[in-house]
């Protein structure tokens, strides 16, 4: 496979090139925006794109929110039938877990207490 490089030298093709080979991976090179001053179509679309986006993570954290709240209210109507609600969270940290963190945690942590003589 040949390219033409028309108006440079073979040396600045060759910079061009590992310019592009150095760009970290999943970006490319972009073109150089429209200079026509009149084109604003795709700056709107870009704009329009972008409050889209932030309209969404405005509505998520809306979500997570009233999600935060009502956990709190779980909470605290296991707190009004006398469970404890710290042994609860932990519990549910503990669940979230891989199984062979918490045997490789409960392992060290049984030799801290053996050598502190607990």
């Amino acid at each position: 496979m040949t390219h033409e490089f028309t108006g440079i030298t073979v040396d600045e093709a060759a910079k061009g090139f590992l310019a592009v080979a150095q760009l970290p991976t999943g970006m490319t090179l972009q073109p150089p925006p429209p200079t026509d001053a009149t084109d604003n179509t795709s700056y709107r679309v870009t704009a329009d794109e972008l409050r889209q986006f932030i309209e969404r993570i405005e509505r998520l954290d809306a979500e997570k929110k009233d999600l935060a709240e009502q956990q709190k209210e779980v909470m605290s109507e296991a707190k009004g039938r006398g469970y404890d609600t710290s042994v609860m969270r932990k519990i549910i940290a503990l669940r979230k877990r891989d199984s062979d963190d918490i045997t490789e945690e409960e392992a060290v942590m049984d030799m801290y207490r053996e050598a502190l003589g607990m």
